[in-house]
């Protein structure tokens, strides 16, 4: 039998609690949720489990040395935070911005809250302590929104890595994401993992439409390319502990638990909600559809009895205590209305319960209201139906939960709906034995066949199964001491071109052609590199050569207009066409481009002297990269037998005649430039690999931005290019 992989388990929070008796410290295991389904993972590999072990301030030195030993032989790494940084990156940023962001919730976010800052230091902290126990082969599991960072963090330091990301929120749609300032540096941190697993097909497919609405890339059904890898996207419903649920539910002191709860309900029916106290849940919605029911039909009076369990939740935070006054506040005024001398319809509890407490109360419900307003998945609706061995018993669960994905016979809600919540709660109460235990009987072969040790092994192997990632350059920026060096050689080159494209290189990418003329800077930079001793500076652009000449016109630049077809050696130089080319298929393939200007809104062509474009960057991303998939088809059918191709490029389809490529460029330069010369090309996307390609081996290619390279460097943004050469202009 081979033995596991070594694995290293990231979350938030260690699945531990510490605490001290009698001046000893005592460690023990945290349950429910990840901490259940993981521990078996954990427990079978040779790795660590990662997280913040919670306060540990009151520890005296003698009392910590304790802690450290006792938690080292459970290979439990503690990320220790300060109080600062606990309420800044987890109160303020995790739980105050991403929680009702995610949730769809934006009315809940803090007008002016932010603390992305500490956010990001916390996530650096992850990843410091990931880096300093990982070992060659190891798996790296990573959880939750609290450390959407980490998995990029640690791909840029170690690249051969096999890194996993467990998203256990949901993922929002794209027009409620991009809300967030920092969504383009969650997404590029996120796709630092090999593996992104979600809930359900609605959050990955949410995931899949961000990246094509905010970065620009496309994905298939359940993967993308990203940096020169492949990051898969996957569904795994989490489960819970059947096992667990199923025994305790068959131990007799809590049936005897059980039949006590029914017996002081003196046959009024149980309806039980089961929530952390989290405006998530929607517990003030359910509140008052139990008091519509009872308004819509007195006969309800003093016949059922609805017990709220509230686990109190995030109590520090402001918010959540305004929270815990509006619900009490609710239970009061519904008892005040509802009570009678022996009885209240609403018994209020706030509190936590032991597992054997709440198993007690699932077996003696007899319908479980679990109503989220938005939830990720939801175990609660999962744990009442493993806890009910009996076969009985009715679940009415928000159709906005994950979990109704899974559990379709269920009574599914809309939360929001409270006068359709208090009709489905009078259906639960009054639906037949017979319907009752054959919705159950689907459920439970559901939850059991899909329990959280399956969920757990699903994805490891899913990980496993992962491409191993080849330590290239793929989404690293070089290191400052490499460029350093880089910057150092050129200087002291005895002859130097610089070859430098132009959008998105030197300046940022535009939406549309004629846009982002170089600023005053730019202009003073590309001045002092021209006056450089022994330097020539060549700028390259697939724009008309009208518009380089207004631009550079009097600058002292070797310019390169239509990717080459035409070239300017000096300011007082002509224009020279580089290839004899004939424009007359222009006027036949414009129809079919004015065509799908007309049907794509924000799409646009640009016109050139031997050449044409369709651009689509203004266009919904989405429908653009559909259009332009649809056209280059087309194309390719209706030009296949005319010396013209067709290119695609970042947001455009280019079509020009054939030979007209940057590599011909670098050609053209080494016949004309003396030897000994140094060529350094700067470039950002696929027309610059051209260049690349054609460049000897004594030159230098620097790579603008993320996407996959054959360059030796990589800078990642026209900023830093700009630094870079200013850096060499001053020397």
């Amino acid at each position: 039998m081979s033995r596991p992989d070594r694995l290293l388990i990231v979350s938030n929070r260690l699945p531990i609690t510490v605490r001290l008796e009698e001046g000893s410290v005592q460690v023990s295991h945290s349950s429910g949720g990840v901490a259940t389904g993981l521990r078996g993972c954990h427990e079978r590999s040779e790795g660590a489990w990662l997280g913040w072990p919670g306060d540990l301030a009151r520890l005296s030195s003698a009392q910590r040395t304790e802690l450290d030993r006792k938690l080292a032989a459970q290979r439990i790494v503690p990320v220790e935070l300060s109080a600062s940084e606990v309420r800044r990156y987890y109160e303020g940023f995790s739980n105050g911005v991403l929680w009702p962001l995610f949730h769809y919730l934006l009315d809940r976010i803090p007008v002016g809250a932010s603390d992305w800052d500490t956010y990001r230091e916390v996530n650096a902290k992850f990843a410091d302590a990931i880096v300093a126990h990982y070992r060659p082969g190891s798996l790296v599991w990573i959880h939750d929104y609290q450390l959407m960072l980490v998995p990029g963090l640690v791909r840029e330091r170690l690249p051969e890595a096999r890194i996993g990301f467990f998203l256990h929120i949901p993922f929002p749609a794209p027009d409620v994401f991009r809300i967030l300032p920092w969504r383009e540096d969650i997404l590029h941190g996120i796709l630092g993992a090999d593996l992104i697993g979600f809930h359900t097909f609605s959050y990955q497919r949410h995931f899949a439409d961000a990246l094509l609405h905010l970065l620009g890339l496309e994905s298939s059904v359940d993967r993308a390319v990203v940096g020169g890898r492949e990051v898969r996207l996957g569904v795994f419903p989490m489960g819970v502990d059947v096992e667990s649920f199923e025994k305790l539910a068959s131990d007799p002191g809590v049936q005897a638990d059980a039949d006590a709860i029914r017996r002081d309900a003196a046959g009024r029916q149980i309806l039980l909600g089961v929530d952390r106290l989290d405006y998530t849940k929607g517990i003030p919605r359910r509140l008052l559809a139990v008091e519509r029911l009872l308004e819509s039909d007195p006969s309800w009076r003093d016949r059922i009895r609805f017990i709220q369990l509230a686990v109190p939740s995030r109590t520090k935070i402001e918010m959540y205590q305004g929270f815990r006054r509006e619900v009490e506040e609710t239970v009061g005024r519904i008892n005040g209305a509802f009570g009678t001398v022996g009885s209240v319809p609403i018994h209020y509890l706030y509190r936590s319960v032991s597992p054997r407490r709440l198993v007690a109360l699932y077996r003696a419900a007899d319908a479980m209201v679990v109503t989220p307003v938005r939830d990720g998945m939801n175990l609660v609706a999962k744990e009442f139906v493993a806890s009910r061995t009996d076969g009985d018993g009715v679940l009415v669960l928000s159709e906005l939960a994950g979990a109704s994905a899974e559990l379709g016979e269920a009574l599914l809600v809309n939360p929001y709906d409270v006068s359709g919540m208090a009709a489905t709660l009078r259906r639960a109460l009054t639906m037949d034995a017979t319907e009752r235990t054959t919705r159950m009987l689907n459920l439970r072969e559901r939850v059991v066949a899909q329990d959280i040790h399956r969920w757990a092994g699903q994805f490891l192997e899913a990980l496993r199964q992962c491409a191993a990632v080849a330590p290239a350059r793929a989404l690293r920026p070089t290191s400052p001491e490499r460029m350093e060096d880089l910057q150092a050689r050129l200087r002291h080159a005895t002859r130097l071109v610089l070859l430098l494209d132009y959008d998105g290189t030197l300046v940022a990418m535009p939406s549309a052609p004629g846009l982002l003329p170089p600023d005053p800077d730019l202009i003073d930079l590309l001045a002092a590199l021209a006056a450089r001793p022994k330097t020539t500076v060549h700028l390259v652009s697939g724009r008309r050569r009208e518009t380089l000449d207004r631009w550079f016109g009097p600058m002292g630049l070797v310019l390169w207009a239509e990717h080459g077809l035409w070239r300017r050696a000096g300011a007082d130089q002509p224009w020279e066409q580089m290839a004899s080319v004939s424009s007359e298929w222009v006027s036949r393939v414009r129809p079919m481009l004015e065509q799908y200007t007309r049907s794509t809104p924000g799409s646009l062509i640009e016109e050139r002297s031997a050449s044409i474009a369709w651009h689509h960057r203004m266009a919904d991303p989405e429908y653009g990269s559909m259009q332009a998939r649809d056209l280059r088809s087309v194309l390719g059918q209706a030009m296949s037998n005319m010396p013209v191709e067709i290119v695609e490029e970042n947001k455009a389809i280019d079509l020009r005649p054939h030979g007209v490529t940057r590599g011909r460029i670098v050609e053209r330069i080494l016949k004309s430039v003396p030897r000994p010369v140094t060529i350094a090309a700067f470039g950002n996307d696929r027309e610059d690999e051209d260049m690349f390609r054609a460049l000897p081996s004594s030159s230098v290619a620097v790579h603008v931005g993320r996407a996959a390279s054959k360059a030796g460097y990589r800078l990642p943004d026209h900023l830093a290019v700009r630094a870079f050469l200013a850096g060499l202009a001053g020397d």
